[in-house]
């Protein structure tokens, strides 16, 4: 489970002498004073014009309004798993292994050899597809991916080993698959329909309690720049999570997986009101490709690193907003550089849609089509410009 601090504490008080103060009120006025004449006017008190003119309350909801989501958990909790990785990773016994300028003079080497450790993770899954697909984080699967064991434990209490299909380590999405057929499924759903205040439902195993479901509400959407992932759009909930949940389903009150339980906020390492999920839409997209390619295929413009603008930036800049993605450095081999845009750019708007930080430009560049034309917008030395940059498939990585 991805851990990070979040801390807020609400005390509600009570006084029950002012309640004591409106009943006494209430009772004074209860009788109409004489008048002082028979002509006199008699009017009501005005506790009793209020009292008239004031609408009717609204009738309190029954006892038990609440949704029943037992036929929903109950269907969710079979499709949901426990999965087990274990892993060896080699550890250097050199105290200098670190060290760059022993590295220097006797190479990166070990001369004292190297041991080999284990390491175990734990988490949940969601079987996706009737034939063995099965979805979890990257962290989950742990640091030797494919060189992983993984066992997935299903509802129905079988253990299997499960093939690591692919990993993305920028969403931490993971995927698996099973040897097994007719397994029970999650329903997909659509996580663009989500709204705020919807119930939703997770499921998993936290602390190894399996088949745990809690409930909650949608707190916010679009959830971005928290250090979770390279590439963040989260679904933030209040449905409690916890560690062994990381790789869980939350699903909507008809029972469809509608995200990938992935981190929470917290600064005990436990439940704390704010978790975070990747939203299904996105967890589909990646499955896909990890399917079809082995590997996600995101849309680039050159190797290009961005950060965000401050309003101190701004003034250096010269520009007349705190919107956007600066241009720190970039390489000419690029679309970037080839199409004109240079470190110092301000970047704006993306295919007219304006730009509010380097998140929101890097969610955009990668999911636009390979080969397609994009136009983007950047401010320089006062003046505004549309360039028009094609969209390539990232370099590979430097080892």
């Amino acid at each position: 489970m991805t851990v990070v601090r979040r801390f807020s504490v609400v005390v509600a008080v009570l006084d029950d002498f002012l309640a004591g103060m409106v009943l006494t009120g209430r009772l004074r006025s209860a009788e109409p004073p004489e008048p002082r004449d028979p002509g006199a006017f008699v009017a009501l008190p005005q506790a009793q014009l209020v009292a008239q003119q004031a609408p009717a309350p609204a009738p309190l909801p029954p006892a038990g309004a609440l949704p029943d989501f037992t036929t929903v958990a109950a269907q969710a909790v079979k499709a949901v798993t426990n999965i087990s990785s274990l892993q060896y990773v080699q550890r250097q016994n050199s105290p200098f292994a670190n060290d760059p300028f022993f590295q220097y003079f006797f190479g990166s080497g070990d001369m004292f050899g190297e041991r080999s450790r284990r390491e175990l993770s734990l988490g949940s899954g969601v079987v996706v597809s009737a034939d063995g697909y099965v979805l979890t984080n990257n962290h989950v699967v742990g640091q030797q991916g494919r060189g992983s064991v993984v066992t997935v434990a299903l509802g129905d209490k079988r253990e299997v080993r499960a093939q690591v299909v692919g990993l993305d380590d920028a969403t931490d999405i993971a995927l698996l698959k099973l040897g097994l057929r007719n397994l029970p499924v999650i329903p997909w759903g659509d996580s663009s329909k989500l709204k705020v205040a919807e119930w939703v439902l997770a499921v998993g195993n936290p602390f190894q309690l399996s088949q745990t479901v809690t409930l909650g509400i949608v707190s916010a959407l679009g959830r971005a720049n928290i250090g979770a992932a390279a590439y963040e759009d989260f679904i933030q909930t209040d449905a409690a999570i916890n560690p062994g949940n990381s790789g869980g389903a939350l699903i909507n009150g008809r029972g469809e997986l509608i995200g990938i339980n992935t981190a929470i906020y917290s600064q005990t390492g436990g439940y704390q009101g704010v978790g975070f999920a990747v939203p299904s839409n996105l967890a589909r997209r990646v499955m896909d490709d990890l399917i079809k390619y082995g590997e996600v295929r995101r849309g680039s413009i050159g190797p290009l690193e961005t950060i965000a603008l401050t309003t101190q930036l701004a003034e250096e800049l010269g520009v007349s907003t705190d919107r956007g993605a600066v241009v720190a450095r970039m390489s000419r081999s690029g679309s970037a550089y080839q199409a004109g845009m240079r470190p110092g750019d301000v970047i704006v708007s993306f295919n007219g849609k304006p730009i509010e930080d380097p998140g929101q430009f890097l969610r955009m560049l990668s999911d636009s089509p390979i080969g397609n034309t994009v136009t983007i917008g950047v401010l320089r030395g006062g003046g505004r410009e549309d360039l028009k940059v094609r969209v390539t498939q990232p370099e590979p990585r430097r080892r």
